[in-house]
């Protein structure tokens, strides 16, 4: 062997040692930056008031309380808030992924004449939007969906982009599943229930995320229809409204001797990193059993157009 190929050779072990190395440099410190501002939001959380106020608390606080959640959870319309929130997002996921998924389907049989006029009269909607006023109208004045809870539920039962995604997932899978569901006698419908959905489980875990995720986070739609209706109240929209009062409590009083007390027990930064901890937490603890088909549907749902 030559001294140019000993020098080689070398050199690549050199490049195989240092890649690793530095690869895990770099990803640690991503995780760093990902996982920071969550550590410090619950550590504010679980700080005194006080002491939170001065600032410069990091990933672990600095005087241990639970008097911001004790102030927050205190409240029973929270509970009811909650149930609101988990009721319609649970609800919403399944319908959306019953009707989207149906619908995928049928948009993707090459034998249905109607599928690319509809197709394309659906995705137009996904780039001509009418805006907030004239569906608002809609919504409350033609739908009459206005102060019910159904308003959480109807107009969130199908969405263009899911079906897109489910669709060229199913049209990824190969026909003759279907033909040979059809050569035994089977119809559509047994044919979408016992071979295609069952096929569909990655993508249709993506899209359900997809709902979940945006329901649960959704409070602007019981701003505009439920605003009067307070039991009808999301866990969101309820958790801004404390956020706004505890703020503007804080605003008004804090030159008074009941205020510097209160400011002792909680703050409100203490009070919103409690509220943002408290939101979190059930998408955080759904998203582990969706994690591993997340990727795997995205990918196929997006091979194919």
């Amino acid at each position: 062997m030559t001294a140019a190929n000993l020098h080689v050779k070398k050199n690549k072990k050199r490049r195989d040692i240092a890649f690793p190395i530095v690869n895990t440099i770099i990803l640690c410190l991503l995780m760093f930056v990902t996982l920071f501002p969550v550590l410090n939001t619950l550590a504010y959380s679980f700080n005194d008031g006080m002491d939170a106020v001065k600032g410069g608390i990091g990933i672990w606080p600095r005087v241990f309380s639970t008097d911001a959640y004790k102030e927050l959870l205190a409240d029973k319309a929270v509970y009811q808030a909650f149930w609101i929130s988990l009721s319609k997002t649970v609800i919403t996921t399944l319908l959306n992924l019953f009707w989207t998924s149906m619908l995928a389907y049928a948009l993707s049989r090459k034998e249905y004449v109607l599928r690319k006029f509809i197709t394309t009269v659906l995705v137009l909607t996904m780039y001509v939007n009418a805006g907030l006023i004239p569906n608002y109208l809609l919504i409350s004045t033609t739908l009459k969906l206005s102060k019910s809870y159904w308003v959480y539920i109807i107009p969130t039962m199908f969405s263009c982009f899911n079906m897109i995604v489910i669709r060229t997932y199913i049209l990824g899978l190969p026909e003759a599943l279907v033909e040979s569901a059809r050569i035994d006698g089977a119809g559509d419908l047994r044919a979408f229930f016992q071979i295609i959905l069952p096929l569909c489980l990655p993508v249709m875990a993506t899209v359900a995320l997809f709902v979940a995720v945006g329901s649960w986070n959704s409070w602007f739609d019981t701003y505009l229809y439920n605003g009067s209706k307070k039991n009808l109240y999301t866990l969101q929209y309820l958790l801004r409204m404390k956020l706004a009062t505890t703020q503007n409590s804080s605003n008004a009083a804090n030159s008074t001797a009941d205020a510097l007390a209160s400011a002792s027990r909680v703050a409100p930064i203490t009070v919103r990193s409690a509220i943002s901890v408290v939101s979190a937490v059930p998408i955080l603890i759904v998203y582990p059993f969706l994690q591993k088909y997340f990727v795997t549907g995205m990918a196929l749902g997006s091979v194919k157009g």
